[in-house]
Protein backbone atom coordinates (compact mmCIF):
# COMPACT_ATOMS: atom_id res chain seq x y z
CA UNK A 1 0.00 0.00 0.00
CA UNK A 2 1.11 3.71 -0.56
CA UNK A 3 0.01 6.90 -0.07
CA UNK A 4 1.48 10.49 -0.31
CA UNK A 5 2.11 12.64 2.42
CA UNK A 6 2.65 16.39 2.95
CA UNK A 7 4.08 18.01 5.83
CA UNK A 8 4.22 21.85 6.52
CA UNK A 9 6.90 24.14 7.72
CA UNK A 10 4.65 26.89 9.11
CA UNK A 11 5.48 30.21 9.07
CA UNK A 12 4.64 32.10 12.26
CA UNK A 13 4.34 35.76 12.65
CA UNK A 14 1.85 38.45 14.05
CA UNK A 15 -1.74 38.66 12.48
CA UNK A 16 -4.78 40.47 13.10
CA UNK A 17 -7.74 38.09 12.90
CA UNK A 18 -8.56 34.17 12.54
CA UNK A 19 -9.33 34.63 9.41
CA UNK A 20 -5.93 36.04 8.86
CA UNK A 21 -4.96 32.62 10.25
CA UNK A 22 -7.02 30.52 8.28
CA UNK A 23 -6.42 31.67 4.85
CA UNK A 24 -2.85 30.80 5.77
CA UNK A 25 -3.62 27.55 6.87
CA UNK A 26 -5.65 26.82 3.26
CA UNK A 27 -3.04 28.07 1.40
CA UNK A 28 -0.89 24.94 2.91
CA UNK A 29 -4.14 23.23 2.56
CA UNK A 30 -4.99 23.95 -1.28
CA UNK A 31 -1.14 23.49 -1.69
CA UNK A 32 -0.78 19.50 -0.56
CA UNK A 33 -4.55 19.34 -2.32
CA UNK A 34 -2.82 19.80 -5.45
CA UNK A 35 -0.22 17.68 -4.81
CA UNK A 36 -2.65 14.50 -4.73
CA UNK A 37 -1.31 13.93 -0.98
CA UNK A 38 -3.72 12.13 1.46
CA UNK A 39 -2.15 13.12 4.60
CA UNK A 40 -1.17 16.28 5.91
CA UNK A 41 1.08 17.26 9.18
CA UNK A 42 1.11 20.52 10.70
CA UNK A 43 3.69 21.47 13.24
CA UNK A 44 3.30 22.02 17.12
CA UNK A 45 1.80 25.37 18.62
CA UNK A 46 1.48 26.49 15.30
CA UNK A 47 -1.96 27.78 17.02
CA UNK A 48 -0.11 30.10 19.00
CA UNK A 49 -0.15 32.11 16.43
CA UNK A 50 -3.73 33.27 17.36
CA UNK A 51 -2.32 35.01 20.44
CA UNK A 52 -0.51 37.33 18.63
CA UNK A 53 -3.95 39.25 17.39
CA UNK A 54 -4.75 40.37 20.85
CA UNK A 55 -7.06 41.17 23.27
CA UNK A 56 -10.14 43.82 22.48
CA UNK A 57 -8.51 46.02 24.50
CA UNK A 58 -4.79 46.01 22.98
CA UNK A 59 -3.30 43.95 25.55
CA UNK A 60 -1.29 40.73 24.47
CA UNK A 61 -2.80 37.05 24.96
CA UNK A 62 -1.18 34.00 27.05
CA UNK A 63 -1.33 30.51 26.90
CA UNK A 64 -4.22 30.30 29.12
CA UNK A 65 -6.07 32.15 26.68
CA UNK A 66 -5.53 30.06 23.68
CA UNK A 67 -7.94 27.36 24.40
CA UNK A 68 -10.89 30.27 23.83
CA UNK A 69 -10.28 29.86 20.12
CA UNK A 70 -10.80 25.77 20.20
CA UNK A 71 -14.01 25.06 18.68
CA UNK A 72 -12.95 27.67 15.61
CA UNK A 73 -9.67 25.80 15.07
CA UNK A 74 -11.62 22.24 15.16
CA UNK A 75 -14.33 23.40 12.96
CA UNK A 76 -11.41 25.15 10.67
CA UNK A 77 -10.03 22.14 10.04
CA UNK A 78 -12.24 19.46 10.33
CA UNK A 79 -14.20 21.10 7.06
CA UNK A 80 -10.59 21.65 5.45
CA UNK A 81 -10.90 17.37 5.88
CA UNK A 82 -14.11 17.32 4.99
CA UNK A 83 -13.88 19.40 1.64
CA UNK A 84 -10.65 17.80 0.56
CA UNK A 85 -11.26 14.14 1.31
CA UNK A 86 -7.87 14.52 3.24
CA UNK A 87 -6.25 12.97 6.38
CA UNK A 88 -4.95 16.38 8.12
CA UNK A 89 -2.65 16.03 11.38
CA UNK A 90 -3.56 19.61 12.47
CA UNK A 91 -0.36 20.50 14.54
CA UNK A 92 -1.35 21.14 18.60
CA UNK A 93 -3.49 22.82 20.20
CA UNK A 94 -3.74 23.65 23.44
CA UNK A 95 -6.70 22.99 24.99
CA UNK A 96 -8.54 23.02 28.68
CA UNK A 97 -9.72 19.72 30.58
CA UNK A 98 -11.27 19.64 33.88
CA UNK A 99 -9.21 23.28 34.98
CA UNK A 100 -5.79 21.66 33.20
CA UNK A 101 -3.97 22.53 29.93
CA UNK A 102 -3.23 19.91 27.87
CA UNK A 103 -0.57 20.17 24.62
CA UNK A 104 -3.08 18.26 21.98
CA UNK A 105 -2.54 16.86 18.41
CA UNK A 106 -5.56 16.78 16.71
CA UNK A 107 -6.30 14.59 13.84
CA UNK A 108 -9.01 15.56 11.21
CA UNK A 109 -10.63 12.71 9.01
CA UNK A 110 -12.24 12.98 5.82
CA UNK A 111 -15.95 12.12 7.29
CA UNK A 112 -16.09 14.40 9.90
CA UNK A 113 -14.42 12.30 12.88
CA UNK A 114 -11.49 13.97 14.93
CA UNK A 115 -9.30 12.18 17.08
CA UNK A 116 -7.16 13.44 19.99
CA UNK A 117 -3.62 12.60 21.32
CA UNK A 118 -2.24 14.40 24.08
CA UNK A 119 1.44 14.81 24.27
CA UNK A 120 2.88 12.57 26.63
CA UNK A 121 6.32 13.73 27.54
CA UNK A 122 6.28 17.50 28.19
CA UNK A 123 9.27 20.25 28.47
CA UNK A 124 10.41 22.20 31.55
CA UNK A 125 9.38 25.46 29.40
CA UNK A 126 5.82 23.51 29.02
CA UNK A 127 5.70 22.74 33.02
CA UNK A 128 7.30 25.72 34.90
CA UNK A 129 6.23 28.10 32.46
CA UNK A 130 2.63 27.29 31.24
CA UNK A 131 1.89 24.92 33.48
CA UNK A 132 0.74 22.39 31.03
CA UNK A 133 -0.29 18.44 32.41
CA UNK A 134 1.26 15.37 30.16
CA UNK A 135 -1.27 13.06 28.59
CA UNK A 136 -1.85 9.63 30.21
CA UNK A 137 -3.24 7.59 27.31
CA UNK A 138 -1.24 6.32 24.06
CA UNK A 139 -4.07 6.51 21.13
CA UNK A 140 -2.83 4.62 17.97
CA UNK A 141 -5.38 5.47 14.88
CA UNK A 142 -7.33 3.76 12.52
CA UNK A 143 -6.90 4.61 9.09
CA UNK A 144 -8.22 3.44 5.53
CA UNK A 145 -4.65 3.73 4.53
CA UNK A 146 -3.82 1.49 8.09
CA UNK A 147 -2.67 2.32 11.90
CA UNK A 148 -0.96 5.83 12.68
CA UNK A 149 0.42 7.08 15.92
CA UNK A 150 1.48 10.81 16.16
CA UNK A 151 3.67 11.77 19.01
CA UNK A 152 4.71 15.38 19.78
CA UNK A 153 8.21 16.92 19.94
CA UNK A 154 9.51 15.54 23.51
CA UNK A 155 7.73 12.50 22.52
CA UNK A 156 10.01 11.10 19.51
CA UNK A 157 12.78 11.34 22.19
CA UNK A 158 11.56 8.34 24.27
CA UNK A 159 12.23 5.32 22.62
CA UNK A 160 9.83 3.34 24.83
CA UNK A 161 6.59 5.47 23.37
CA UNK A 162 7.48 4.51 20.01
CA UNK A 163 7.90 0.70 20.48
CA UNK A 164 4.63 0.82 22.02
CA UNK A 165 3.12 2.81 18.90
CA UNK A 166 5.13 0.15 16.63
CA UNK A 167 3.88 -2.97 18.99
CA UNK A 168 0.13 -1.85 18.38
CA UNK A 169 0.37 -1.90 14.92
CA UNK A 170 1.67 1.49 13.46
CA UNK A 171 3.53 1.62 10.52
CA UNK A 172 3.89 5.42 10.45
CA UNK A 173 4.83 7.99 13.27
CA UNK A 174 4.15 11.57 12.78
CA UNK A 175 5.58 14.03 14.64
CA UNK A 176 4.48 18.01 14.70
CA UNK A 177 7.20 19.26 17.38
CA UNK A 178 8.52 22.92 17.66
CA UNK A 179 12.25 24.00 18.80
CA UNK A 180 13.45 27.09 18.84
CA UNK A 181 17.09 26.52 18.14
CA UNK A 182 19.81 24.42 16.63
CA UNK A 183 20.02 22.06 19.34
CA UNK A 184 16.31 21.17 20.12
CA UNK A 185 16.17 20.87 16.30
CA UNK A 186 18.52 17.63 16.51
CA UNK A 187 17.09 16.33 19.38
CA UNK A 188 14.17 15.45 17.27
CA UNK A 189 15.53 15.29 13.87
CA UNK A 190 18.28 12.38 15.05
CA UNK A 191 15.64 10.63 17.38
CA UNK A 192 13.27 10.51 14.90
CA UNK A 193 16.21 8.48 12.68
CA UNK A 194 16.66 6.62 15.55
CA UNK A 195 13.10 5.43 16.08
CA UNK A 196 13.17 4.82 12.28
CA UNK A 197 16.18 2.23 12.43
CA UNK A 198 14.67 0.83 15.83
CA UNK A 199 11.15 0.24 14.75
CA UNK A 200 11.72 -0.47 10.69
CA UNK A 201 8.64 2.83 10.69
CA UNK A 202 8.28 5.80 9.02
CA UNK A 203 8.48 9.11 10.69
CA UNK A 204 7.20 12.36 9.24
CA UNK A 205 8.43 15.32 11.39
CA UNK A 206 7.93 18.83 10.59
CA UNK A 207 8.31 22.01 12.72
CA UNK A 208 7.61 25.91 13.34
CA UNK A 209 9.20 28.84 11.56
CA UNK A 210 9.62 32.61 11.83
CA UNK A 211 8.68 34.31 15.05
CA UNK A 212 6.19 35.51 17.29
CA UNK A 213 7.47 38.82 18.92
CA UNK A 214 4.43 39.25 20.91
CA UNK A 215 3.94 35.88 22.21
CA UNK A 216 6.13 34.36 25.29
CA UNK A 217 8.43 30.94 24.53
CA UNK A 218 7.65 31.54 20.38
CA UNK A 219 9.75 34.40 19.60
CA UNK A 220 12.36 31.96 18.23
CA UNK A 221 11.93 28.75 15.83
CA UNK A 222 14.09 26.84 14.27
CA UNK A 223 12.22 24.03 11.92
CA UNK A 224 12.74 21.78 8.97
CA UNK A 225 9.69 19.04 7.86
CA UNK A 226 11.62 15.54 6.59
CA UNK A 227 10.01 12.32 5.95
CA UNK A 228 11.76 9.79 7.44
CA UNK A 229 13.21 6.20 6.54
CA UNK A 230 14.57 2.94 7.82
CA UNK A 231 18.19 2.99 6.90
CA UNK A 232 18.08 -0.10 4.39
CA UNK A 233 18.29 -1.00 0.61
CA UNK A 234 14.99 -0.11 -0.71
CA UNK A 235 15.04 3.42 1.37
CA UNK A 236 17.82 6.50 0.54
CA UNK A 237 20.70 5.72 2.18
CA UNK A 238 20.82 7.99 4.48
CA UNK A 239 17.31 7.54 5.17
CA UNK A 240 15.74 10.99 4.14
CA UNK A 241 12.95 10.64 1.75
CA UNK A 242 11.92 14.33 1.60
CA UNK A 243 13.43 16.95 3.44
CA UNK A 244 12.70 20.86 3.18
CA UNK A 245 15.18 23.68 3.29
CA UNK A 246 15.68 25.10 7.09
CA UNK A 247 13.86 27.77 8.22
CA UNK A 248 12.05 28.52 4.87
CA UNK A 249 8.08 28.88 4.28
CA UNK A 250 7.61 25.21 2.46
CA UNK A 251 5.37 22.19 2.29
CA UNK A 252 7.17 19.14 1.16
CA UNK A 253 5.59 15.86 -0.08
CA UNK A 254 6.56 12.27 -0.94
CA UNK A 255 5.45 8.88 -1.54
CA UNK A 256 5.05 6.47 1.50
CA UNK A 257 5.58 2.79 0.74
CA UNK A 258 4.34 0.56 3.31
CA UNK A 259 5.56 -2.93 1.74
CA UNK A 260 8.68 -1.64 1.72
CA UNK A 261 8.52 -1.54 5.38
CA UNK A 262 7.11 -5.38 5.61
CA UNK A 263 9.97 -6.02 3.03
CA UNK A 264 12.85 -4.92 5.36
CA UNK A 265 11.28 -6.46 8.83
CA UNK A 266 11.65 -9.67 7.57
CA UNK A 267 15.01 -10.07 5.37
CA UNK A 268 16.35 -6.63 5.38
CA UNK A 269 20.41 -6.13 5.67
CA UNK A 270 19.24 -5.91 9.38
CA UNK A 271 15.48 -6.72 11.01
CA UNK A 272 15.71 -5.11 14.09
CA UNK A 273 12.31 -5.37 14.88
CA UNK A 274 12.12 -8.89 14.67
CA UNK A 275 15.74 -9.28 16.76
CA UNK A 276 14.48 -7.42 19.97
CA UNK A 277 16.00 -9.72 23.06
CA UNK A 278 12.44 -9.76 24.97
CA UNK A 279 14.30 -12.12 27.19
CA UNK A 280 16.66 -9.83 28.32
CA UNK A 281 14.77 -6.87 27.97
CA UNK A 282 10.95 -7.38 28.47
CA UNK A 283 8.95 -4.88 26.00
CA UNK A 284 5.33 -4.08 26.15
CA UNK A 285 4.41 -6.92 23.65
CA UNK A 286 5.54 -9.64 26.73
CA UNK A 287 4.06 -7.18 29.61
CA UNK A 288 1.19 -7.49 27.89
CA UNK A 289 0.88 -10.97 28.33
CA UNK A 290 1.49 -11.51 32.09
Amino acid sequence: MKYRVSAVQYHLHTIHSFEDFAKQCEHYIKTAQEYGSEFVLFPEFFTTQLLSIGSDQGTRLTINELPGFTEQYKTLFSNFAQDTGMHIIGGTHVIQKQGRLYNVAHLFYPDGRIGEQAKLHITPTEVHEWNMSPGEELNIFETEKGKIAILTCYDIEFPEIVRMAKAKGADVIFCPSCTDDRHGFHRVRYTSHARAIENQVYVVVTGTIGSLPTVDFMRANFGQAAVVTPNDIPFPPKGIMVEGELNNDMIVTADLDLSLLYEVREKGSVTTWRDRRTDLYPDWEEAEKI
